[in-house]
């Protein structure tokens, strides 16, 4: 073992020198009171903060970081002693690639890589992650000897939806072997410089403090819990030097087992530090060790099929075949009916395939499915899963639902032999594979001859939509005698859990009231579990000694009371993927809501991520709370304080994306016209005093509300 902790020492005590070195030469150029922070984060620099407390904000408060830094370097020969010198190198690397940021907005506007990875890219990380579609995390770095191997590696990794990191050369190397790169393709290079490592250690380490409610010092709660929660694993390619070796022992005092490729012999760590010579076992070995495990989908489609192509873009130049609804029919239906109606796995295509000539077509996706246990109901939570599957093929991009959507197939796609048939395939193969529980038998027909694509769109999607619209539009939490439970998240929250209800879906916008049922229905023992709506404690709050009866047990008592309509008294918990935050604005007496994807400041003085940094983990903070976009216009949206007369302020973008629907539900509870008028956005003012004279001059109802507090 010594000559590890040899190298592991030896690498530490360069970074810590190396670390000094760079301190101390920032502040004579800078000063010590000079602003340092990483972009877009409530979480100051996350490795040190999360450690110990310390909110770094200022170039002098490195120098003590830089002391606790060197506390941690023993060179004693013991495991536990090397460990501690890894996580010193971990620090090492966060004040180093820290410091890029002083000297440069972005340092990394050159780079092949991304550097730092922000808050909201975390949070949106969160539902993939658990819901399996991110079944886990690799790290690869180095320089492979065969770059060949390393991009077949890779490649493995993205069929099987890992989310992979580059750090090193093996970024060039990649990308030379063609492999397609992004955070939408979940292959993300970081940067060539191996102090980059650190920007996935603080994805783990945000993950800790976003989701599981890690405070801030608690150490051994830190590591217990990307140890146990944090699907991670690091592959490094080519020899080794004692700063790759420091880095890799600071991986493994976080749970994350380190695989390489070279001959350690008797240097090896079982379940923690491993060779793998033979790169193919690479990736088996690897998911082995973190227990991670591939549900493999065989599908007869000449493409690859993973949740790593579903962000892929289709740019036009790229663009083989487009079905878009702004230039052809289209529509995506799924209909229930009787099994002697139904002829088991028969794709049909009703006009020409993709092969004719022609760029764009009409696309008319007709489903049926029969089942003894089939629902109306699933027939769209069905539909909405189209989207998903279209988008796994690689080199197919499809965005939009029903009859507004836009599949675009890549030339690449098509030259493997990619057509409409296996769409088909797709659709059965994932139909008869996701909804078992309730499809025995599947049918899909796939219409582009025009004619009768316009007649399915007219005669039979139209009036399924309007009736599904209308029956939807007449839901409310009065008309069930059934809430649910979703504790999809607990994987990463223990702490937390949702309520679904029809005017309340789940925070992270993915769960519906229709999803839960479908879900409870696929699944009686699993995420989604019914709650008797009865023993109303106040209608008011939506205060329900069953709803409290359910979160306690599926929080084992880390919650024992919510309610469904107020922010201010037990709000619903969050786990930290929520696609809106709310929160008091107390000048204005309102409520301003800001969604993950804007970066800027809000009126409260706080961004998205500062906001956000509040609430998750299963906390409760009253007067902030995580939410879905879609409650936004509910008129259970913060009912008890009032509901939506009290929003003052959103971000533009998200004020467009609810204005129609919010302005309905104004008219309809208050008389108001045009109420997203009244509510301000950063193009009016990010100033709370601001803010108040243009509510004044509005003539915002907020105003005549009672006090928050």
């Amino acid at each position: 073992m010594s000559v590890l902790t040899d190298l592991i020492f030896a690498g530490s005590n360069a970074v810590a020198g190396l670390t000094e070195g760079a301190v101390n030469a920032a502040i004579e150029k800078h000063g010590a009171d000079a602003k340092i922070a990483f972009p877009d984060t409530a979480y100051f620099f996350p490795t040190i903060f999360a450690a110990t407390g310390v909110k770094v904000t200022t170039l002098g408060d490195l120098t003590a970081c830089v002391g606790v830094l060197k506390s941690l370097i023993s060179n004693k020969p013991e495991l536990g002693d090397a460990l501690n010198a890894g996580l010193a190198t971990a620090v090492g690397a966060e004040i180093i690639e820290g410091l890029k940021y002083i000297e440069a907005e972005n340092p990394y506007a050159n780079e092949a890589g991304i550097g730092f990875v922000p808050d909201p890219i975390i949070r949106s990380l969160g539902v993939p992650l658990v819901t399996g579609d991110i079944p886990g995390v690799a790290v690869v770095l180095g320089k492979a000897d065969d770059p060949q191997a390393v991009v077949d590696v890779v490649k493995d990794y993205q069929s099987k939806g890992i989310l992979t990191f580059l750090i090193g050369d093996v970024i060039d190397q990649c990308a030379e072997g063609g492999v397609k790169m992004g955070l939408e393709l979940r292959v993300v290079p970081l940067g060539h410089d191996v102090t980059a490592v650190i920007h996935v250690v603080t994805v783990a380490i945000r993950a800790a403090l976003i989701f599981g409610g890690v405070q801030p010092g608690d150490l051994a709660g830190l590591l217990a819990y990307t140890k146990e929660r944090v699907p991670a694993f690091v592959n490094t390619f080519g020899a080794l030097n004692e700063v790759v070796v420091s880095a890799g022992a600071g991986a493994i005092a976080l749970g994350f087992p380190v695989i390489v490729d070279v001959d350690l012999s008797e240097n090896q760590v079982p379940g923690a530090l491993v060779s793998v010579t033979d790169h193919a076992m690479t990736v088996r070995k690897s998911l082995e060790l973190r227990n991670i495990k591939i549900k493999v989908k065989e599908l007869p489609i000449p493409v690859a099929f993973a949740a790593a192509f579903e962000g892929e873009i289709i740019r036009k130049a790229d663009m083989k075949v487009e079905f878009y609804s702004g230039k052809s029919v289209t529509c995506e239906l799924v209909r229930m009916a009787d099994a002697a109606d139904v002829e088991d796995h028969r794709i049909v295509i009703d006009g020409p395939d993709i092969d004719s000539g022609d760029v764009n077509y009409p696309l008319a996706t007709c489903i049926r499915v029969a089942g003894a246990n089939m629902q109306p109901d699933f027939e769209s939570v069905i539909e909405r899963h189209i989207h998903t599957w279209f988008n796994y093929m690689e080199g197919v991009m499809h965005t939009g639902q029903r009859n507004q959507f836009r599949i675009r197939i890549s030339k690449d796609a098509y030259d493997k032999g990619l057509r409409l048939n296996h769409f088909g395939e797709v659709l059965y193969t994932m139909i008869m594979d996701e909804f078992s529980a309730v499809v025995d038998k599947c049918e899909v027909t796939l219409v582009t001859d025009p004619a009768k694509a316009k007649a399915v769109l007219d005669n039979e999607a139209m009036p399924t939509y309007a009736a599904r619209d209308d029956r939807l539009a007449s839901m409310s939490d009065e008309a069930v005698d059934t809430f649910y439970t979703c504790t999809l998240c607990q994987s990463f929250a223990p702490a937390h859990c949702c309520v679904v209800t029809p005017e309340r879906l789940g925070l992270c916008g993915a769960v519906s009231w229709f999803d839960a049922k479908a879900t409870n229905q696929l699944n009686p023992t699993g995420p989604c579990q019914p709650i008797a709506k009865i023993d109303c404690l106040d209608e008011r709050t939506g205060r329900y000694e069953t709803v409290n009866t359910a979160v306690a047990s599926a929080t084992q008592g880390a919650v024992e009371s919510v309610t469904l309509y107020s922010i201010m008294e037990d709000p619903m918990t969050s786990c930290g993927c929520f696609e809106c935050i709310c929160g008091i604005e107390p000048i204005s007496n309102g409520l301003i809501i800001a969604n993950r994807e804007y970066s800027g400041m809000t009126p409260t003085g706080m961004t998205f991520g500062e906001l956000a940094s509040m609430t998750g983990g299963g906390v409760q903070t009253p007067g902030f709370m995580g939410h879905g976009r879609h409650f936004i216009a509910s008129k259970k949206f913060a009912k008890a304080e009032g509901g939506i007369e009290r929003i003052v302020w959103m971000p533009k973008e998200l004020k467009d994306d609810v204005a129609e629907r919010l302005n309905k539900s104004a008219k309809e509870l208050y008389g108001i016209d045009n109420f997203a008028d009244m509510v301000a956005d950063e193009t009016v003012t990010t100033d709370a005093e601001e803010l108040l004279n243009f509510l004044t001059e509005k003539g915002h109802p907020v105003l005549g509300l009672e006090p928050l507090m």
